[in-house]
C-alpha cells in the first residue's frame, strides 16, 4: 500500500537535508571565525538548524514516512569549497560571512520552492506541514537578513 502523503514527505525530506546542511555549515563557520560574537551567532544558528531538522523529521514520521537523516551531497561539496577558500583567504570573517550568506540564499530558495510545492499538493494554511514550512521559512529569512547585515558590517570595517 502506498502512502498518500508521499509527495509531502519528499518535500519535507528535502528540507531536512537543507536544515542538516545549514547545521553543518554554521558549525564549520563557528570553528573558522575568529570574532567571538560571530562564533556565538553561528553556534546559535547551528542549533536552530538542528531544531528545524528535528521538527521536520517529526512531521515526516507523523505522516507515516521515514525521515531523512543526512546532509546533501551538494552541500558536502560546497563545504569542501568553503574550506579550501577559507584556507586561501586566511579564514577572514568577511569571506566566511560571504559563504554563509550564499548558503542561506540556497536555503531560502529551497524553502520558498517547498512552500510552492505544498500549495500545488493542496496543502494550505490549515495544514500542519504547510504551517511548519511557513514558520521555518520565516526563520530562514531572518537568518539570511542577519547574516547579510553582519557581512555588510564586516565589509564596512575592512
Amino acid at each position: 500500500m502506498s502512502n498518500p502523503n508521499k509527495d509531502v514527505i519528499d518535500v519535507l525530506n528535502d528540507l531536512i537535508e537543507y536544515s542538516k546542511d545549514g547545521e553543518k555549515g554554521f558549525k564549520t563557520s563557528a570553528e573558522d571565525v575568529k570574532n567571538p560574537e560571530l562564533k556565538a551567532f553561528f553556534v546559535k544558528r547551528a542549533a536552530g538548524c538542528a531544531t528545524s531538522a528535528a521538527e521536520l523529521q517529526s512531521e515526516v514520521r507523523r505522516l507515516g514516512g521515514d525521515p531523512e537523516t543526512t546532509t546533501s551531497v551538494s552541500a558536502d561539496l560546497h563545504r569542501g569549497w568553503v574550506n579550501l577558500k577559507s584556507l586561501l583567504t586566511g579564514k577572514d570573517d568577511e569571506a566566511i560571512l560571504n559563504e554563509v550568506e550564499r548558503g542561506e540564499d540556497h536555503a531560502l530558495k529551497a524553502y520558498k520552492e517547498a512552500r510552492e510545492k505544498l500549495v500545488k499538493l493542496g496543502r494550505t494554511a490549515t495544514d500542519s506541514s504547510y504551517n511548519l514550512v511557513e514558520t521555518q521559512l520565516q526563520g530562514v529569512q531572518r537568518n539570511h537578513d542577519e547574516v547579510k547585515a553582519l557581512r555588510d558590517a564586516a565589509r564596512a570595517r575592512s
